[in-house]
């Protein structure tokens, strides 16, 4: 990963980071459960003026919200994006988020060459830390 940076906020300060994030491409979401992957999916898709309804997609493991694609892949791992033809998509424009990515995900941008952004969420007394590296 070429640059990172590290935030901790409280979900009343997400906004700050996600002002720092990729407006396009692939920003893979990592953390435990309940670690807050749809909260900041949610204030992604609310950032770039889009007033929808915004869950975790972990059954029908994909959600379009116009040029915004959300991703949860925690019941398939890596094998359900591929077995459901959903990893094409990838190399569409636009805002792709996936929920749940794994080393297994990583290794498969990174042989096809796509560029992506990783935010590793953790805990914290202040609320959350997030870990922001790129590809």
């Amino acid at each position: 990963m070429s640059k990172s940076f590290e935030l901790i906020c409280g979900e009343d300060e997400i906004s700050r980071l996600v002002q720092a994030l990729p407006k396009s491409g692939i920003i893979l979401l990592i953390g435990g459960l309940a670690a807050g992957k749809t909260t900041l999916a949610r204030a992604i898709v609310r950032a770039h003026g889009l007033d929808e309804h915004v869950g975790s997609p972990t059954f029908s493991i994909m959600q379009n919200y116009g040029e915004i694609y959300h991703y949860d892949i925690y019941n398939g791992g890596c094998e359900g994006i591929l077995k459901n033809g959903l990893f094409e998509n990838l190399f569409e424009e636009g805002l792709h988020l996936i929920e749940w990515a794994d080393e297994n995900l990583i290794n498969l941008l990174k042989k096809y060459e796509l560029d992506f952004c990783v935010v590793r969420i953790t805990p914290h007394a202040q609320g959350r830390k997030y870990e922001v590296s790129y590809a």
